[in-house]
């Protein structure tokens, strides 16, 4: 799997060579293999999910420069001021408003003076995109599973406040997808999501709730709707 080109242009205007660097939430590791192919000096991957750490495992190999770290990003066990550049590729919109307020602290804890940071991600859809119902089934299985929803879009400006509060300078923003290509892969893994999430709840609440994810996902097949931005802030030497 190559280093999707949403990764490289958000990272083309950042000082990766030589840098000790960190992908927040390191999913299947598209972040990762972008540091490690811009000459990071060291990545840590940090993933709280066991499937994910052993994903990006397989896909970089056995570069010495990578360390697949296991831990809630609310708290991990980096060192304070020990990170040059920090990575958020597609992970605010899988944390609710607590959670991502913990871990816009815990990334400022890590991150050294003069360190940067790039959190890129998707705005909320228009009302008419097609995907957004697919969406709320997954919002409302999770929220009846485990009293959180699954996705929550932030548009860029609340991302900007969040991690100015703590102490990040805003750099610049772009665009990386408009408009972002749903496809038939993306929208089935949301639909197990969220049948995932209704096979927590009682029969009669699942089973409406598992057939209807998957009517949707069928109904709306593949879409392209919504962007897709990156922000860039700098920490104050």
């Amino acid at each position: 799997m190559g280093v999707p080109e949403t990764v490289r242009a958000a990272l083309a205007d950042r000082p990766v060579q030589g840098r000790v660097c960190l992908e927040a939430g390191a999913g299947v590791g598209n972040a990762t293999a972008g540091l490690l192919e811009a000459g990071a000096r060291r990545v840590y991957a940090v993933t709280d999910a066991a499937d994910h750490a052993a994903a990006v495992r397989r896909r970089c190999g056995e570069d010495d420069r990578l360390e697949v770290i296991r831990a809630d990003l609310r708290a991990t066990p980096l060192r304070p001021d020990s990170v040059d550049l920090v990575t958020a590729h597609g992970l605010c919109n899988l944390l609710g408003p607590a959670a991502l307020e913990a871990v816009a602290a815990e990334l400022a804890r890590v991150a050294a003076p003069g360190s940067h940071l790039v959190v890129d991600d998707y705005a909320p859809l228009p009302d008419d995109a097609a995907v957004r119902r697919l969406f709320a089934v997954e919002n409302a299985a999770s929220e009846l599973a485990d009293g959180r929803p699954a996705l929550t879009f932030y548009p860029p400006a609340l991302l900007r406040r969040v991690f100015g509060g703590h102490g990040w300078t805003f750099d610049r923003e772009r665009t990386l997808l408009d408009p972002v290509p749903w496809t038939e892969s993306h929208l089935s893994a949301h639909a197990r999501t969220a049948s995932e999430a209704a096979g927590r709840l009682r029969e009669e609440l699942a089973t409406p709730l598992e057939r209807e994810a998957e009517r949707v996902a069928a109904d709306v097949g593949a879409a392209s709707a919504g962007r897709m931005y990156s922000l860039a802030f700098g920490r104050a030497e």
